[in-house]
């Protein structure tokens, strides 16, 4: 059991944790994950470390609400236990001075593409971050980028708050401005990174990726995370989770990661209809009924 030593929400449905977790802390190294469960009969959840403190024994995770597991780990509080936290899990990051170095992240992925855009700038290079959101409220980790990185640029796609665009957009206007870009770092949805592959390819700007497709045991042994790079087969949870965006085959990625979208439906369906009778008994016993 991992005890959550802070819980607070970033963004509606974002909520950032604090567990401890002291072995883990010590090993972590910037762009490796934890596996989590909530219950003895939880879904496995991948989720990146986002930061460590070796001191408290501690690790950070951003979980984005989405399907029933997610919603699950985001109603716990602070005080109270994750079931299972299994990790550092993956390939850390590759960190050297490539020189100017990019990182983007796109809604949750800021929280992915954080640790690595720290590791680039300690070693030396000067760093730009592009934070992506749909709108103002969706923003999220802004500050500390701001605290760890050279530059920072906010999109928003409905223009509620800096840039009205998106991600690519403040990209190709950077590029454009002829500032020679060493290394792009892009972190979000599949069709956004697909997307930032396209832009720098034609520059030849080294462009890196964190895949998330399905992952069950972490270890590489179910074969549920299986991509294509370079036309090989990989299983992104010990041979990544960061490839070449330009050798990454983003059709099958996409087609693969829609391989649970029904059974997610259904389990999700069933919590609501399950909070729904819930607090309709909790009403009748306010009423006295």
């Amino acid at each position: 059991m991992y005890k959550i030593v802070e819980a607070d929400f970033l963004a509606p449905d974002v909520k950032r944790f604090i567990i401890d977790a002291p072995k883990i802390a010590r090993k972590r190294k910037p762009g490796q994950f934890v596996i989590v469960r909530v219950t003895d009969h939880g879904e496995r959840v991948p989720l990146t470390i986002a930061d460590s403190d070796i001191e408290n024994g501690t690790i950070t995770i951003i979980v984005q609400g989405i399907g029933k597991s997610t919603k699950q780990l985001n109603s716990l509080e602070k005080g109270q236990f994750i079931q299972d936290v299994v990790g550092p899990l993956g390939k850390a990051s590759h960190i050297e001075n490539f020189g100017t170095a990019v990182s983007i992240g796109g809604g949750v992925g800021t929280a992915i593409a954080f640790p690595t855009a720290k590791a680039l700038k300690e070693a030396g290079n000067y760093t730009i971050s592009i934070i992506g959101a749909r709108s103002k409220n969706l923003v999220i980790l802004e500050n500390e980028m701001k605290a760890i990185t050279d530059e920072v640029h906010v999109t928003t796609d409905d223009g509620s708050y800096g840039y009205h665009g998106f991600v690519t957009d403040k990209l190709k206007e950077i590029i454009g401005s002829g500032k020679k870009i060493d290394l792009v770092l892009a972190i979000g949805p599949i069709p956004m990174m697909r997307a930032i592959a396209e832009v720098t390819r034609p520059f030849g700007i080294k462009t890196i990726v964190s895949l998330n497709p399905v992952m069950v045991d972490g270890t590489g042994m179910c074969g549920g995370c299986r991509a294509t790079v370079d036309n090989k087969t990989v299983f992104v949870c010990v041979d990544g989770p960061e490839f070449d965006a330009h050798q990454v085959d983003f059709e099958t990625l996409i087609k693969r990661n829609r391989t649970y979208n029904v059974a997610e439906k259904e389990a999700l369906n069933h919590i609501c209809h399950y909070d729904a009778a819930f607090d309709s008994l909790k009403l009748q016993e306010a009423e006295g009924k």
